[in-house]
């Protein structure tokens, strides 16, 4: 993985409770950024997903959201899940789903029951075939060849059903393979446009060593959503000195400037945006921590 130093973003700077505090004034008919509505991958209250759905939702609506991604049902299956969505008044566009080569039909009837119509995997190594033996976490150029293949095949399906197939990167897709090349780049190239969209998770992407912006600038309109994801900056191991991987951070409390993205991803045919939070949760709850990141993007505004 490159070194930090070599990633464009920025250090965010300013107090965390400031912008906690408002939320407490921030009337909710103020602009939301993008003038889109402000939604949540559901992964961020998955605890309160598995344990309590119905008033998980509640709260989510209660803070403001207006859309919803979802990351599994909890222990409910799509169409109880829908239910509970429409009584929040929530708005799913997007669903990440399962994606099992022998039974794609499965994974389609969850995305219309959940009235989505973006129908999202992330890593489909588990699909390849014949499967990749001890793979390194990094996306080598070989398995982006086979994931660009298999992601063309499943956008065809989806486009049959009806819906819109969509990639959602982690950071291993961004590591360097040699003289700049990467493996999400590759599936970029040898994707059909219409037939596989990209979703940009913002955090992990960073990551790995690629800016959000250049993305929207060199392919516009291959990325209709996004991820808003903030880390904290990585440190030294205590016994070995080696890097470890950053944690979860609230938004605007970790390191990356997303005012530059928003920018760049309103010009680049952007539609839906969802907030997301990698753990530990250490010093609020996912609830808390969702709340934080609404007042915060309207903070930007």
């Amino acid at each position: 993985m490159k070194s930090l130093s070599r990633r464009r973003f920025l250090i965010r700077s300013g107090g965390l409770s400031a912008v906690i505090c408002a939320a407490n004034w921030l009337p909710r008919a103020f602009s939301n950024p993008l003038g889109k509505p402000m939604g949540i991958q559901l992964y961020a209250v998955n605890a309160g997903i598995k344990e309590n759905p119905a008033g998980t939702l509640k709260a989510i609506k209660d803070i403001g959201f207006a859309e919803v991604e979802t990351a599994g049902f909890g222990n409910l299956s799509a169409k109880e899940f829908r239910k509970l969505l429409d009584d929040n008044g929530l708005a799913c566009p997007s669903a990440h789903l399962q994606f099992d080569m022998a039974n794609l039909g499965a994974t389609f009837e969850n995305a219309h029951a959940l009235g989505a119509h973006y129908a999202t995997s992330g890593n489909l190594r588990p699909s390849l075939r014949p499967p990749l033996v001890n793979a390194p976490q990094a996306m080598t150029l070989e398995e982006a060849k086979r994931s660009a293949e298999l992601a063309n095949k499943i956008g065809e399906q989806a486009k049959q059903a009806g819906l819109q197939y969509a990639y959602h990167n982690h950071h291993g897709e961004l590591v360097d393979q040699g003289g700049g090349a990467t493996g999400y780049d590759l599936m970029l190239r040898e994707t059909d446009p219409e037939l596989v969209k990209f979703e940009i998770d913002c955090g992990w992407m960073v990551l790995g060593g690629g800016n959000p912006v250049d993305y929207f600038k060199k392919y516009p309109n291959r990325f209709p959503m996004i991820h808003v994801k903030d880390f904290l900056p990585p440190s030294k191991g205590a016994n070995d000195g080696k890097e470890t991987e950053p944690a979860g951070a609230e938004l605007g409390h970790g390191i990356i400037d997303y005012k530059p993205i928003f920018a760049a991803a309103s010009k680049a045919g952007l539609q839906h945006y969802f907030v997301e939070q990698e753990g530990p949760f250490a010093r609020m709850s996912q609830v808390e921590a969702a709340r934080h990141a609404y007042a915060y993007l309207h903070a930007m505004n």
